[in-house]
């Protein structure tokens, strides 16, 4: 029997993919690949049962619970929950997931360069799951062999190092499935207060995707999630203001995934590591784990868009729109 393209299960509403959805599920489905307007793809809005909010999850960053060492050291504490629940990741298609705190991505956890982080990690899932942080951190922390069986629990402590855009996620076997059910999230460590970064509009997009009917390939893209979300509700920015991403790459199955901005060039900082940009460029490519920092400015109004540059990927979700306004314009 041919194999079914992932456009052409898209186009075809996913139907007759079992778990996907069901009954009124699948019919409502069977209409999103008809229309590229993502106006007609999000008819009534964001769906309810995403788990987030694509809009509020940009600007959103969980800083801990902030308390004091003798020795003056900032200590954040966070607290992380593995959950099964079902995603619906475009209206009427539903994903069963694994997550953090319920959410995909999990939530972007921030700290500053030298901040004690300590993170209490609950696992109430039906399998074993670790939480894996890119950093610096003791062998004990590093989230690969302390596997945590379902009902278990695990500490996970070490200082913020080094500054920069890091990551986190399960690293349980096998890998490409816990990470494509979508145990992951962004973890920003912030410079040290003697040399931040100059103020910004900042912007968190997690580029991500989903096997909704199980074959091994993404059948929707997105960032965030929700495909076509930022289309459907664009990004308002501010002429003139700086505007600051950090881009990670969780896709899964893809080896590459990418960024393109119209209209304009971005500044890239490699993984954030340094303060001084090592490009300048209106396309960037990334593999699987691969973060980046980009700061840009427009000078002009009016609405452009940004997506993946794989064609095929903006066409099964990953696209948006800046909407660019005068400070104090009120968004339509």
């Amino acid at each position: 029997m041919k194999k079914m393209s992932r456009r052409e299960a898209f186009k075809q509403g996913l139907a007759g993919v079992a778990g996907v959805a069901a009954g009124t599920s699948l019919a409502r489905a069977s209409t999103l690949g008809v229309h590229t307007d993502p106006h007609v793809v999000m008819t009534g809005g964001l769906p309810a049962g995403a788990g987030i909010d694509p809009v509020a999850f940009l600007t959103k960053f969980d800083y801990g619970q902030v308390s004091r060492r003798a020795n003056g050291q900032t200590v954040r504490e966070y607290r992380l929950t593995a959950l099964d629940r079902d995603i619906e990741v475009m209206p009427g298609v539903f994903y069963a997931g694994w997550t953090y705190n319920g959410q995909v991505p999990g939530p972007t956890l921030r700290a500053t360069e030298g901040d004690l982080v300590r993170v209490h990690f609950t696992n109430a899932g039906q399998h074993e799951h670790t939480i894996h942080f890119h950093g610096f951190h003791a062998a004990a922390m590093d989230g690969v062999f302390e596997q945590v069986p379902p009902g278990g629990s695990y500490v996970y402590e070490f200082e913020a190092r080094p500054f920069g855009l890091q990551l986190y996620h399960c690293h349980t076997m096998p890998l490409k499935r816990h990470i494509a059910k979508g145990l992951y999230g962004a973890f920003i460590i912030d410079p040290p207060a003697k040399t931040p970064r100059p103020p910004a509009h900042e912007l968190v997009m997690v580029m991500n995707g989903f096997d909704v009917n199980f074959d091994g390939e993404n059948e929707v893209y997105g960032v965030n999630t929700v495909p076509f979300a930022y289309q459907a509700h664009p990004i308002v920015l501010r002429r003139g203001e700086l505007n600051r991403i950090y881009l990670v790459n969780a896709l899964e199955f893809d080896p590459l995934n990418s960024i393109h901005i119209h209209a304009n060039f971005f500044h890239v900082y490699r993984t954030g590591t340094s303060l001084v940009p090592h490009d300048f460029t209106d396309t960037i490519s990334m593999g699987q784990g691969e973060r980046h920092i980009l700061e840009f400015t427009y000078q002009a109004t009016g609405k452009f868009m940004f997506h993946a540059h794989q064609s095929e990927f903006a066409e099964l979700g990953w696209m948006g729109v800046f909407d660019v306004r005068e400070d104090g314009e009120v968004a339509e």
